[in-house]
């Protein structure tokens, strides 16, 4: 493993796995919808915390929510919750998919079926992908914000860890091709066209966190049992050299831009610059997503008597707190720009109104 700060020395560029491609089955279905909506219109969205998860008087939800993700422009937000009264006819449990509309104000419930893994949501907002139970298998869906439709990529036994380009014509994931022996295809699926392509094909069936890039020509990913990270060039069809850190690399979000790798090793952060294969140490903390731009990073300290979550300015070293009480967050939680970082917390004196001991979603607005 090599374990430098900064590695100028350019990667051979190797050729990638045979990109195979495949007719994906696809089926369409359109799925229960439902939506809350508040009288008005949100106006400009001041400097503060407000909370996501709430029903349409405004109310929080009656049930944990988390797992939220936000678009580039800040406008939608997406997140998983067992609350009931996040819409009018929410009567049921389990972890269902809901988008929320910042600038209407407006809650809507994605489907029926209960959610395996965090959704994700395409940078215009408009599309949204999230995993399901399907008979033996698990699926993932697609669901078009505007006209509620769905469609699903079958998968020879499960497909998930879903992750979106920015229109939502590509999605990357790891498909489980064997039941009976530890193997995977990391595969992104053109939706547009109903094709798979193959970007690399693993023995073992760790998590191997695919990450695309908004225009979806590159995707990042682990290899978990070598510990190294890998960036696949769509329209070259090759595969980089490993990115490594001193104690491994676990794989955090490949940047919308397609020029920024986080990974984590060990206690520390590093931020990979793909065109100038460099890494940027950010030492103690764990990162936890970066912003469209490549330019802020959202990390959690290593010292739990501060912050929980942190902003840092890649450019100019400075940090912004996000949440000064216990909080949580995943990958596209940052707004282009840093201007919105969404996050989960049970605390319940963030925002007025925090009194069931339940976990909410909220947003942070920088000025």
């Amino acid at each position: 493993m090599r374990g430098k700060t900064n590695r100028s020395t350019t990667r051979r560029v190797r050729a990638a796995l045979s990109a195979a491609v495949v007719v994906c089955a696809v089926t369409a279905a359109l799925p229960g919808a439902a939506s809350a909506a508040p009288a008005g219109v949100a106006g400009d969205r001041a400097a503060g915390v407000e909370r996501v998860s709430v029903a349409a008087d405004g109310s929080q939800g009656d049930d944990n929510s988390a797992d939220a993700s936000i678009t580039p422009d800040g406008h939608r937000i997406v997140f998983s919750s067992s609350a009931k009264n996040l819409t009018p006819d929410q009567t049921t449990g389990g972890d269902k998919v809901f988008v929320r509309d910042q600038q209407t104000r407006k809650t809507t419930r994605i489907g029926y079926l209960t959610t395996l893994q965090p959704p994700v949501i395409s940078g215009n907002g408009e599309y949204v992908a999230y995993t399901v139970k399907w008979m033996n298998s698990v699926r993932i869906r697609q669901y078009q914000v505007g006209t509620g439709k769905t469609i699903s990529a079958d998968c020879w036994v499960s497909c998930d860890q879903p992750s979106m380009s920015s229109d939502g014509r590509y999605t990357a994931l790891a498909n489980l091709v064997s039941r009976t022996s530890p193997s995977q295809r990391i595969e992104v699926h053109d939706w547009t066209a109903r094709t798979t392509a193959t970007v690399a094909t693993l023995d073992h069936n760790q998590p191997s966190r695919p990450s695309i890039s908004g225009d979806g020509r590159y995707v990042a990913y682990q290899d978990g049992e070598a510990g190294n990270v890998f960036v696949w060039d769509r329209t070259s069809g090759t595969t980089s050299d490993p990115i490594e850190g001193p104690d491994g690399a676990t794989l955090v979000q490949l940047s919308d831009n397609g020029t920024k790798v986080v990974y984590t090793s060990g206690s520390d952060t590093y931020v990979h610059d793909v065109p100038s294969d460099t890494d940027q140490l950010v030492p103690g903390v764990r990162g936890v997503a970066i912003d469209p731009t490549g330019r802020y990073l959202l990390y959690a300290p290593s010292d739990t008597t501060g912050s929980s979550l942190t902003l840092r300015d890649l450019q100019t070293d400075t940090d912004k707190v996000v949440s000064d009480r216990p909080a949580s967050a995943g990958a596209h939680a940052v707004s282009a720009d840093g201007r919105d970082v969404v996050f989960q917390s049970t605390a319940g004196d963030i925002v007025p109104g925090g009194t069931n001991g339940k976990s909410h979603v909220f947003v942070r607005h920088f000025s």
